[in-house]
């Protein structure tokens, strides 16, 4: 069955919660950095479209800092979430309580045993943050399952345009190598990479306004 992409990204609502952690879920259930959060093959999907849901859930759909792309697979049913980014925008510190209200969650999660060793890893990844004001791109991810649809690069396109629209640099961290020549056509360059003692080496980007 043919899918109808929808030609714009709009932002995500409360309603669509389970699409988008659905739609991230499968795109990053290979990423290593939640290979490595999930080592259980078994376990990772469902684990990995929870901790999604957690993100966007508690964070970034309430607020308005997300974005979809929706696709129609039949006349008879609604559209379906195709890809999905979160970001958040300059100066932005508006998360904090939300990730203090979802600790509990991601401790039932990661396990209490883990979580101390998840914990150091992230704050390694976020002390090389840049100082100066960005937009940071915490999460772009289109569904495996109909690939080379264009769904990533319309949500990107649609963040940096917001980014240049208000002179603003952007900033992302991915763990997975294969990304890096993705990201360079968009004018990102790598400027670091961490290498936590624990968990995947992170790869760090940043792109100047255009």
């Amino acid at each position: 069955m043919t899918s109808t992409l929808a030609r714009t990204v709009r932002t995500a609502t409360v309603d669509d919660l389970p699409g988008v952690a659905r739609v991230l879920g499968r795109s990053f259930h290979d990423d290593p950095l939640f290979r490595w959060l999930f080592p259980d093959p078994l376990l990772r999907i469902s684990r990995t479209t929870r901790a999604h849901a957690l993100l966007a859930g508690f964070t970034f759909v309430p607020v308005g800092y997300s974005a979809l792309v929706e696709a129609q697979e039949d006349p008879g049913r609604g559209p379906v979430v195709r890809g999905a980014a979160l970001w958040t925008p300059p100066g932005w510190d508006g998360g904090t309580a939300a990730a203090l209200r979802s600790l509990p969650h991601w401790v039932e999660l990661v396990g209490p045993g883990r979580f101390p060793e998840v914990l150091r890893y992230f704050a390694a990844v976020a002390a090389h943050t840049p100082d100066e004001p960005h937009w940071h791109l915490q999460v772009l991810g289109a569904d495996p399952a109909v690939p080379r649809t264009g769904v990533g690069s319309l949500l990107l396109r649609a963040g940096l345009e917001r980014a240049d629209a208000d002179g603003s640099p952007v900033y992302l961290e991915t763990m997975n190598p294969d990304n890096l020549a993705f990201y360079t056509r968009f004018g990102f360059e790598a400027v670091d990479t961490v290498d936590a003692p624990e968990g995947p080496t992170a790869h760090l980007m940043l792109r100047r306004p255009a």
